[in-house]
C-alpha cells in the first residue's frame, strides 16, 4: 500500500493564485522589488509538494485509481489538522490488509491500470504518470503499452481545470471533493472500471457511489460540459520515434503541423546555455535535446531548465522542443519527450543535424524528419556511440540495464530481456 506526499498550501496573489513548484519564472522580468518580494514571500508557503497537478500530485492521483493507496488520503494538505487522521487511517487499512491476505497482485490489474490513466487524463496531468505507469505495468507482468494511453486520452475529456492548464491548485481539488468526486464524474460517464479493486476490500464503483454531490463546476466539471474537450496527452509515432513518444497536449487540438528546422543539442547543459545566451529565436525553430534518455542521461533527467527558459524568453508559442528525456509536471509548450528509441541506443535522434527539417504532425499523430529512408540509415549506419557518462558505479550499472522510456524505463536483470514478459507471453 502507498500513501503519497501530499499537497502545500496555495496563498492568494493579487495576480492569482499561488502554490509552491516548479512555476514559470522568466528568463528576463521586469517586476519591481516591492512585487518581486511579495511573490517570494507567497510562491513557497510551507510544507508538501507542489500545489499544481505537477508529477506528485498526478502520481498520488493515480495511486487512489490504481487501488493501492486509500481514496482521499494523499490530497489532505500536509500542515492541515486532520493530516493526523489521514494517516491513523491509513495505517489501520494496512493493518487490515496484511491481515486479510490483500496482495498488490490482487489489486494491480490492466482494469486498475485504465482507471489510473483516466484520471492522469480527466485532470491533465504530468506526462510522467506515462513513464511511472508503465513501468508499473512492466514490473506487475500486465500487458499495457503506450497505444492504451493513447485510446484512453482520445475518450477522455480534461475535466479538473488544475494548474499548469487550469486555475486551481490541488488544494481546491480536495476541498471539492477530491478524487473521489472525480471518480463519481467518472463513473457517471462510463469511463472507469468499476469492477477494480481497492486495498481496502472494496471497489472504485463503491468510492464512486458513494458520493453524493456534483461536480462544483469550476475546479471540477461535469463531462457533459468539461473544462477541456480535447485530450490530454497524445502518443505520437513516425521516423523519429519509432516506438513512440508523449506530447502533453492539454487540452489543445493542435490541428496545424509544426515544421520547422532543427538546432541539436547534444543534453541539457548545451541546450540552456544556448537559449539563456538568445541563440534560440522565435520563427518555428525546433530544438532537440539528445542524449538525454533512460541510458543516455542516465536517468531520463527532467527539462525543466531548457523548458522554463523557453518560456521565459518569450518562446514558448513559437519554439517547440523535442527530446529522448522526459519534462517536469509544470511544462508548458509544445512539448515532445520520452522519444524512443533514445539517441544513446542508436534511435533516429543520433542521426539529426542542425537545419534537418522536423514535422510535428499532431493530428496524424507523427513525428518526422524530412529525410530520406536512405539518408536517416546511412547515417545512422555510420553513427557512433558516444563515451558513457559514467564508466563505473551505480550510474554506470543503471544505464547498462535500464529499458526504453516506450518501456517505463524499468531495469532489466539481462539486456534484450523485459521482466515480466514471460508471464505474459510476449
Amino acid at each position: 500500500m502507498s500513501t503519497p506526499s501530499t499537497p502545500s498550501s496555495s496563498y492568494p496573489h493579487r495576480s492569482r493564485g499561488l502554490g509552491s513548484g516548479p512555476g514559470r519564472a522568466p528568463a528576463r522580468a521586469h517586476l519591481r522589488a516591492m512585487g518581486l518580494a511579495e511573490l517570494e514571500r507567497v510562491v513557497c508557503p510551507g510544507a508538501g509538494a507542489c500545489a499544481g497537478q505537477f508529477t506528485a500530485n498526478t502520481m498520488a492521483t493515480t495511486l487512489d485509481f490504481l487501488g493501492v493507496s486509500p481514496f482521499g488520503a494523499g490530497e489532505v494538505p500536509a500542515v492541515d489538522p486532520a493530516k493526523g487522521a489521514a494517516a491513523e487511517r491509513v495505517g489501520r487499512v494496512a493493518v487490515e490488509a496484511v491481515l486479510a491476505g490483500r496482495t498488490p497482485s490482487e489489486l494491480l490489474t490492466r482494469e486498475a491500470l485504465e482507471n489510473a490513466v483516466t484520471a492522469v487524463c480527466a485532470t491533465g496531468g504530468s506526462t510522467n504518470g506515462v513513464l511511472h505507469l508503465l513501468a508499473i505495468a512492466r514490473e506487475a507482468g500486465i500487458e499495457f503499452g503506450i497505444e492504451d494511453f493513447e485510446a484512453i486520452a482520445h475518450r477522455t475529456p480534461i475535466i479538473a481545470s488544475l494548474k499548469p492548464g487550469g486555475g486551481y491548485v490541488a488544494t481546491d481539488m480536495h476541498r471539492v471533493g477530491g478524487t473521489a468526486a472525480l471518480a463519481a464524474e467518472l463513473a457517471r460517464g462510463g469511463l472507469l472500471r468499476l469492477e477494480a479493486r481497492t486495498v481496502d476490500g472494496g471497489s472504485i464503483g463503491e468510492v464512486a457511489a458513494a458520493v453524493t454531490t456534483l461536480p462544483d463546476g469550476k475546479v471540477l466539471s461535469p463531462l457533459d460540459r468539461p473544462f477541456k474537450r480535447g485530450a490530454a496527452l497524445a502518443i505520437l509515432h513516425g521516423s523519429l520515434a519509432p516506438d513512440g513518444c508523449v506530447l502533453k497536449l492539454g487540452g489543445a487540438g493542435g490541428e496545424v503541423p509544426v515544421r520547422g528546422p532543427a538546432r541539436v543539442f547534444d543534453g541539457e547543459e548545451q541546450a540552456l546555455e544556448a537559449v539563456l545566451d538568445g541563440q534560440v529565436r522565435p520563427g518555428g525553430v525546433v530544438v532537440v535535446v539528445r542524449y538525454e534518455g533512460p541510458a543516455g542521461g542516465p536517468g531520463m533527467r527532467e527539462m525543466l531548465a531548457v523548458t522554463g527558459a523557453l518560456v521565459g524568453r518569450g518562446l514558448g508559442a513559437s519554439v517547440a522542443l523535442v527530446t529522448d528525456g522526459r519534462f517536469s509536471g509544470a511544462t508548458r509548450g509544445l512539448m515532445v519527450g520520452h522519444v524512443a528509441p533514445e539517441a544513446a541506443r542508436g534511435g533516429p535522434l543520433a542521426a539529426l543535424r542542425d537545419g534537418d527539417v522536423i514535422v510535428v504532425d499532431v493530428a496524424r499523430r507523427r513525428l518526422d524528419v524530412e529525410l530520406p529512408d536512405e539518408e536517416l540509415k546511412r547515417r545512422l549506419d555510420g553513427w557512433t556511440s558516444p563515451p558513457p557518462r559514467y564508466e563505473g558505479g551505480v550510474f554506470a550499472k543503471y544505464a547498462a540495464s535500464v529499458a526504453s522510456a516506450s518501456d517505463g524505463a524499468v531495469t532489466r536483470p539481462f539486456p534484450g530481456h523485459m521482466p515480466g514478459r514471460e508471464r505474459i507471453g510476449t
